[in-house]
């Protein structure tokens, strides 16, 4: 008996392989929607570009998400973290940002959305929501409310030009400053 059961499996188990064979040919949902020339040419997740002159290191950017597209030339970052260097070689200032975008003809960088950037031996701290870094001359300039405190003050105003360790700077229209000891 035991012999009839194992023939019997054995012949469905044959009649059920040739079953699902078949010749029909699957054809793959095509998305007709891609707009190609919206999408990014490279894409990269955890990406970490250098900023060089001469051979020097000038500065480090991190992002958590790069897109760079052909037309514009141009790299969409999000959430951002970029290291600036002094021409020895330490590290200066470091500015943060949760959106960013880097012309890549020019190499200037703009930072959108809760921009930061701190001096790291002075403590001085930039807070304004948009700025843009210019590489021909590495400053740090924006039209828009900016918030600079310090040890000794706070000064709050629209439009800024600073150099990029953020140790000269200039508030274009001051609306608030003042002086204390006990800043935080």
């Amino acid at each position: 008996m035991n012999k009839s059961i194992i023939t019997y499996l054995m012949a469905f188990l044959i009649s059920l392989f040739f079953i699902s064979c078949s010749n029909e040919k699957i054809k793959p949902d095509v998305d007709l929607t891609i707009d190609e020339e919206n999408t990014p040419t490279i894409e990269s997740w955890n990406a970490k570009i250098f900023f060089t002159e001469n051979g020097n290191l000038r500065a480090i950017l991190y992002t958590d998400h790069l897109e760079a597209f052909d037309n514009p030339k141009e790299k969409l970052l999000k959430n951002l973290k970029v290291e600036f260097f002094n021409k020895r070689g330490s590290k200066t200032t470091q500015l943060t940002s949760e959106r960013g975008r880097i012309d890549d003809i020019t190499q200037d960088m703009y930072a959108y959305d809760n921009v930061v950037a701190i001096n790291d031996s002075s403590k001085v701290r930039l807070e304004t929501n948009e700025l843009m870094w210019r590489k021909v001359d590495e400053k740090i300039v924006s039209d828009k409310f900016v918030r600079i405190t310090s040890p000794d003050e706070i000064i709050e105003g629209f439009g800024l030009v600073s150099d990029q360790h953020i140790r000269n700077y200039e508030i274009k229209n001051v609306t608030y400053q003042t002086t204390n000891t006990n800043v935080k």
